[in-house]
């Protein structure tokens, strides 16, 4: 029986397939990868990139894709929650399959969690801070403490240290008390271990780009997203 082929449009060129999904669904999904060559993390590098997001899902059909989200966080809420939708609706269309996007991804987390006061860690630049946090807003979130690390290479992010990630969220919830959770945004970061850890330190949940996005990719195909062991998220049936 041949597995299930999601398909994911992420920033990087290359259009390697993020380390989250083999870990988290192993031999039981099979993830493939366009990439959309993201000069940088920054709106002058999404602007560049972001007309090209329906032309990626199409290709990513015609490889035996049945379900497909664009992979980038930021890609997807730069320009609000409005444009996240019709980008959806878009791809949507232009496929014929189940789309969705990172952004959703995270608001669907955030809710199945049950988090709406919620305290930020991001890699990102100020600029981008600000569009989130907007997006959080438009999405019925209330965002408290929110503070990013303020890279804008694309390459950059996946090296930054475990350790680095959890001082991060730790300031983050400390700095303005009342948060019901932690969000860890931009998808190139590598948070499942600090993710395991920060959980564990606070007893709060913690939602992050990368896996959140691979958890709803999986469930906007109708299939089983748990994955035991990595989280609370993925502890829910």
């Amino acid at each position: 029986m041949a597995l299930p082929h999601l398909g994911l449009i992420v920033p990087p060129a290359a259009g390697a397939v993020p380390v989250d999904g083999p870990l988290l669904y192993g031999e039981r999904i099979r993830f493939s990868a366009l990439g959309l060559g993201l000069g940088e993390i920054s709106t002058r590098g999404y602007t560049e990139v972001i007309d090209s997001v329906v032309e990626k899902a199409v290709a990513l059909k015609a490889r035996g894709a049945v379900a497909v989200s664009l992979m980038g966080t930021s890609l997807s809420f730069f320009r609000g929650a409005a444009f996240n939708r019709q980008l959806e609706v878009e791809m949507a269309r232009a496929t014929g399959l189940p789309c969705t996007t990172m952004s959703n991804a995270i608001v669907g987390a955030l809710r199945q969690l049950g988090v709406r006061r919620v305290a930020v860690a991001t890699a990102y630049i100020d600029e981008v801070n600000a569009h989130l946090r907007r997006y959080l807003e438009q999405s019925d979130f209330e965002p408290l403490a929110l503070e990013g690390l303020a890279i804008s290479d694309v390459q950059a992010v996946g090296r930054v240290p475990t350790q680095v990630l959890i001082e991060l969220c730790l300031r983050v919830f400390d700095a303005q008390p009342g948060a019901d959770g932690i969000l860890i945004s931009c998808g190139g970061l590598v948070t499942l271990d600090a993710v395991r850890e920060v959980e564990a330190r606070l007893q709060l949940p913690v939602v992050s780009s990368s896996p959140a996005g691979f958890w709803d990719l999986v469930r906007t195909a109708g299939l089983d997203a748990r994955s035991p062991g990595q989280g609370r998220l993925f502890a829910e049936a």
